[in-house]
Parts: C-alpha cells; structure tokens; sequence
C-alpha cells in the first residue's frame, strides 16, 4: 500500500492524519492486506459457502411512519459537513464538466 493510497483512503474517511501517522498506517495496511491475502490463499474461495439457516422467505409489515415529521431533521443535518437549507450539499460527480 502507498502513501497516496492511504492518504486517499483517509480522504473517504474524512480524517486528517499527520505525516507520521499516514507512514505508520500505511505500513500497518501493508501489513493487514498481506494477512488477509495469506489467509485467503490457505482457505481457498471455494470453502466460503453461506451457512444454510432454515426456509427463506420474505417478510412483510405494514409500511407506516413511525415517527414525528422533521423529528430527526436538526440533528442530521447538524452532522452534514455542508448543507443549503434542508439539504445535503454533495460534489457533483454525473458529468462533472457540464
């Protein structure tokens, strides 16, 4: 794993890390990713099947608001690192250039 990429993966989770930090997780990364690909090397794919756990079928419930409109709206959007209004503000990615 490099720099950059953790660096990115750091980005996607919103967190700052400092030039030690980003050299000690990158390590770290390195590290866990080359475990799991061990251990998924030793245990094969065709071995992870899902355990069979009784009849499926679908469950149905009434679809009805349990809640008090604009109840949780505050609170939100007080989480949203940008808002307009009731709204979430998010980077436009579906034809950045138009």
């Amino acid at each position: 794993m490099t720099k950059e990429e953790t660096l990115h993966l750091a980005k996607l989770a919103r967190i700052e890390l400092s030039d030690a930090e980003i050299d000690k997780f990158t390590t770290e990364m390195s590290a866990i990713l080359e475990y799991v690909s061990t251990v998924t090397d030793i245990v094969g794919d065709d071995t992870l099947t899902a355990p069979q756990v009784g009849a499926k079928y679908n469950v149905f419930r009434k679809d009805e608001v349990t809640n008090e409109a604009d109840e949780y709206t505050a609170d939100l959007l007080a989480e949203m690192p940008q808002t307009q209004g009731r709204f979430m503000v998010v980077q436009k990615i579906l034809n950045p250039d138009a």
